[in-house]
């Protein structure tokens, strides 16, 4: 992997069947100990992790990030709220959009980039039901469109 390159190790695919992604932010995270050992190695988790703005800073909830093997008794909580570096003109921007009903600041992927942790955090606004079947129904035909055109391109 040469500098510059990127390497993604958590993807929440869930967030774009939940909500409406409108715009998104890479932010760095402040990490303690054995986590960027974990991450390295792909062991976090952020399907149920979300994002908030408190005091000018922005934090992420429910990241799980597990504990490294050959780590000692100075290993890292599973589960600590981090903090998340941002430029202040991007929370500045992002927190009153986020704290609007229905909106969400949500982690779409976590990624190794020049060395350091890195998440992609989105501004995300909450599917109804018929939206959700909506995107299903898209996403189908999309499927079957390009099985479709791949079976005639096999002839």
């Amino acid at each position: 992997m040469g500098k510059g390159e990127s390497r993604v190790l958590a993807q929440n695919k869930k967030a774009s069947h939940e909500y409406f992604i409108e715009e998104t932010v890479e932010a760095g995270i402040v990490l303690q100990g054995t986590e960027i050992k974990a991450i390295r190695r792909g062991k976090v988790n952020i399907q149920d992790a979300f994002a908030r703005v408190e005091n000018g800073e922005a934090f992420v909830y429910n990241m799980h990030i597990s504990q490294y093997e050959q780590g000692n008794r100075y290993n890292h909580d599973p589960l600590r709220t981090r903090k998340l570096l941002m430029h202040q003109k991007e929370i500045n921007k992002l927190g009153p959009l986020a704290d609007k009903t229905g909106y969400a600041l949500i982690p779409l992927k976590i990624y190794i980039k020049n060395g350091f942790a890195k998440v992609l955090v989105g501004l995300g606004r909450g599917k109804k039901m018929y939206d959700k079947r909506e995107s299903l129904k898209k996403q189908t035909a999309q499927r079957e469109m390009a099985r479709a055109f791949r079976d005639h391109q096999k002839m």
